[in-house]
């Protein structure tokens, strides 16, 4: 999970956080990050956790996206 420089949460699956934080701020070079957070930088990274497959990650980033802004900043504290 990103926050974004407006405060909002950006919610996302991929293999390498650090890549993705840099695609998300426009540092790849190449306009890859998504078109929420590009008119939002800088964002940073603020949550993160594994999963065993993608399918595993995707549903997870699914729930994820459906909890209040509370629930989020309460999964980040615990997450510490």
């Amino acid at each position: 999970m990103m926050r974004c420089a407006d405060g909002t949460f950006y919610t996302g699956v991929t293999t390498d956080v650090t890549r993705r934080a840099a695609e998300h701020n426009g540092e790849a070079g190449k306009a890859k990050g998504a078109r929420y957070t590009a008119s939002r930088r800088p964002v940073r990274v603020v949550y993160t956790e594994k999963a065993k497959d993608r399918s595993a990650a995707q549903s997870r980033e699914a729930a994820l996206r459906r909890l209040s802004r509370e629930d989020k900043r309460r999964i980040m504290r615990l997450g510490e």
